[in-house]
């Protein structure tokens, strides 16, 4: 069995007395998975349970978008600062406190006795959230030897896409099965075995210690807050309204403000050296396109699986899973073949596919085909996803120092979190605007029109992994 040794990292693997403790590969994988899944599948749990969680907190409909922007919006802005700090007291001790942090909230979310509640201790699951997700990537980056990291990348990138497949199916299945305040409840024993499980097998590592940018950070973090607020209120609010105009406005002109600061400061909370390494930008411009298309056609067709095709909330989970449960196999493959023939040539026939069966989707549903018609379509979805999940997190590092690493997939993350959110809002402007409505006659002539949408957003993401470089570096 593979293990890992101290291979000339920022730090040493754990230690006993004597020496290096070998740690097998697949523990070392499985302890950076582990709090990565709980915080992912958190992203979309609770989309099964918010009618329950209504009739129980008398929420209003606009508490139940928080109950999910709340998470997005502190996951999200709270990503690079999370870095910069582990950076400088330690990546694993970083993860640690937001494991605890987010096992913390998700206790008092199950706890909440009122909608106001429940929205800020999801809030604070989302900063928990925020010390976990790229920070995993990073410790498992500079935990594996290089010859193994394609392939430990693929399989880390599998277990995120699982949890993105599970979070509605689990949450279906708990709430059907006990109640909404489990879903919350079940984090708590995994985080009693993941923390001891990332003591155990992740060594300890660090970036390039520099000072703090709190400038910098106020200014991408406000420019993150406020195109995401926007986006998410565009759709009820409308467009044109003050509360959607003017935090996007902001948005856009925070961020070329924090350009100019950062070309002034070399130690700027999201380096601009960064973008030098061609890999880097290509990898963000694909995930933005590849996450804007996907999610908001997963969000789409888990709704007409509902409404339109009569399935219950868990049963349309369930039957999304041949596209959503498929990284979990194919991943691993594409991350294992990645260090052989480089990561372009799997990016570009996955997002092919994934760009392909969005497109046959949207023929499918407008022809109210049946849902064995769709099974080979998801299966194509899936396939093409997982080749792009891992090759992805692989390009975003590729031909950076160790000590970049961190910052570079917390930017990777932000910046997917940022299309998860602009893609619902995108595909559920387009359907609205073509008059679809969630009734079981409004989905005809409008969520075909959505799908191909979808599918352009991808079809961009192709056109942007042609410039990628043509293997690793």
């Amino acid at each position: 069995m593979s293990t890992l040794t101290d291979h000339g990292g920022a730090s040493a693997s754990p230690r006993v007395a004597g020496g290096v403790r070998r740690v097998p590969l697949w523990l070392t994988i499985a302890a950076v998975s582990l709090p990565m899944f709980m915080a992912t599948l958190d992203n979309l749990v609770m989309t099964s349970a918010l009618p329950v969680i209504q009739r129980d907190l008398h929420a209003s409909v606009s508490d139940l978008s928080w109950f999910m922007n709340a998470y997005t919006l502190a996951f999200a802005t709270f990503m690079l600062p999370a870095a910069t700090l582990g950076d400088r007291i330690g990546r694993r001790r970083m993860m640690l406190a937001g494991i605890t942090v987010f096992t913390l909230a998700s206790i008092g979310s199950a706890l909440s006795g009122s909608a106001g509640t429940l929205i800020a201790t999801r809030a604070v699951q989302g900063f928990g959230a925020a010390a976990i997700m790229p920070l995993s990537l990073t410790l498992l980056a500079a935990g594996v030897p290089d010859r193994l990291r394609p392939a430990a990348i693929g399989i880390w990138g599998g277990v995120s896409g699982l949890g993105v497949a599970l979070g509605p199916v689990v949450g279906g299945a708990v709430v059907q099965g006990i109640s909404w305040e489990a879903i919350f409840w079940l984090n708590v024993p995994v985080a009693v075995l993941a923390i001891p499980l990332v003591l155990l097998a992740v060594r300890e590592s660090r970036g390039t210690w520099q000072r703090l940018d709190p400038v910098g950070t106020l200014l991408l973090g406000g420019a993150v807050f406020g195109g995401i607020w926007g986006i998410v209120h565009g759709n009820d609010d409308g467009w044109s309204s003050a509360r959607v105009l003017v935090p996007l406005i902001v948005a856009a002109l925070l961020v070329p403000a924090y350009v100019g600061w950062a070309r002034r400061r070399s130690d700027a909370v999201l380096p601009l050296r960064l973008y030098a390494a061609g890999s880097f930008s290509v990898a963000n411009l694909v995930a933005l396109a590849f996450t804007v298309g996907m999610f908001g056609a997963v969000f789409l067709l888990s709704q007409y699986l509902q409404v339109v095709q009569g399935f219950t909330p868990l049963g349309a989970g369930l039957r999304t899973l041949p596209w959503t449960a498929a990284p979990m196999v194919v991943a691993p493959i594409a991350g294992a073949l990645t260090g052989r023939i480089g990561a372009r040539p799997l990016m570009l026939v996955g997002l092919a596919l994934q760009a392909g069966s969005l497109a046959w989707f949207a023929a499918l549903t407008e022809h109210a085909s049946a849902y064995s018609s769709f099974v080979p379509a998801l299966a194509m979805a899936g396939v093409g996803m997982g080749m792009v999940f891992p090759t992805i997190s692989t390009s975003v590092l590729d031909g950076l120092p160790e000590g970049d690493f961190a910052i570079a997939s917390s930017a990777n993350s932000t910046i997917r979190e940022f299309g998860v959110a602009l893609g619902i809002a995108l595909l559920t402007a387009v359907f609205l605007g073509n008059g679809g409505h969630i009734a079981p006659d409004g989905y005809a002539g409008a969520i075909g029109p959505a799908l191909l949408t979808g599918a352009g957003a991808v079809t961009l993401g192709f056109v942007a992994a042609l410039f990628a470089p043509r293997r690793a570096r």
